[in-house]
């Protein structure tokens, strides 16, 4: 399939090289190729790109990113040297690439001018955060986006009418020594990953930001994080047992309503036929959106995979770049309507 559009694809600023190939090595086989592909935005991507049939790409910064500095001012400065830097290096391929802002989450406030910044000034498509922010003196405490007081935020976000794509980051400080440590192959994509997103997500939606925020489009990978396959047992004891219990207070909607309204899954590192057929019947090819995670995954895999995955051609075209089209409002893009 000719013109995909491609969302969780991570790029890195070329002065943390030896932080980038660190990280890599957490989690590649070859953390020089790894860390090599992911400084090299333009060249090698759009080689990629065009042999597997990618038309577009969203770009973010990879994980942890500015989630894992806890210190609020060099946080802030961060994402706006890392904004400044992916704007200026894809502005001659508006064709082939758009960015996700990165964002400090240290203040609502704060987080919701830098994305204004970014969207008008740059034309930035959505926003893009790590799961929860670390913050406090030791970097130990976690800022969660689903109180109140990031409702500011919110509001921003709706009004700019740009997606956010909850992704996920490391665990760290004491959760990562007494759940983690002892546990090291789990952390990442096998489990820790999911779990954290899935938590973050579902404290706002029991937590009312979708009910107060009713135009807000959240993203999240990887498949839907393991939220699909436990849609029946989440909205059997939300309607059932919780909301009796108080639930019904902050919790307007059913799970699936959410999903249907508010929530999107993409592919991302997670390229198996049997698992997209299953996310199809739960949350339907309407919100489901085609990604590689690359470099963490690679452009063989993720493509010929769905180039080839038995679903009809209508839902290929949706999953592939229709729905991705709409979603970011993307302009003309190489293969868009092939």
């Amino acid at each position: 399939m000719l013109g995909k559009v491609a969302l969780e694809e991570a790029f890195a600023l070329p002065r943390f090289a030896e932080r980038t190939r660190w990280w890599a090595g957490l989690f590649a086989v070859d953390p020089d190729k790894h860390a090599a592909e992911i400084n090299d935005i333009v060249e090698t991507r759009i080689k990629y790109m065009d042999q597997y049939g990618v038309g577009y790409q969203l770009l973010s910064y990879t994980a942890p990113g500015v989630q894992d500095v806890w210190d609020k001012q060099e946080a802030e400065a961060l994402a706006t040297e890392v904004n400044d830097y992916i704007a200026s290096t894809i502005k001659s391929h508006p064709d082939r690439f758009g960015a996700f802002a990165t964002l400090s989450m240290h203040d609502p406030k704060q987080a919701a001018e830098e994305l204004r910044r970014v969207v008008t000034k740059y034309g930035f498509k959505g926003a893009l955060v790590n799961d929860t922010q670390r913050a406090g003196p030791d970097g130990d405490d976690m800022i969660f986006y689903d109180q109140p007081e990031w409702d500011v935020f919110w509001s921003t976000v709706t009004e700019l009418d740009v997606p956010f794509y909850l992704h996920p980051r490391n665990p760290t400080g004491s959760i990562h020594d007494k759940l983690w440590a002892p546990r090291k192959w789990l952390i990442g994509p096998p489990l820790s990953f999911a779990q954290g997103v899935s938590l973050h997500l579902l404290g706002m939606v029991t937590n009312g930001v979708f009910d107060r925020h009713p135009k807000l489009q959240i993203v999240i990978g990887h498949l839907g994080e393991h939220l699909p396959f436990d849609l029946w047992r989440i909205n059997h004891w939300f309607e059932d047992i919780k909301k009796p219990l108080g639930l019904k207070e902050t919790c307007k909607k059913t799970i699936r309503e959410y999903f249907a309204q508010n929530i999107w899954i993409t592919t991302s590192g997670h390229f198996s036929t049997p698992t997209l057929h299953y996310c199809m019947t739960e949350v339907s090819a309407d919100r489901i959106l085609f990604s590689i995670d690359y470099p963490f995954e690679n452009f063989h895999d993720a493509c010929t995979w769905f180039d080839a995955t038995e679903i009809n051609d209508v839902d290929r075209r949706k999953i592939g770049k229709d729905n991705a089209s709409k979603l970011f409002k993307l302009g003309d893009f190489k293969d868009a309507k092939a």
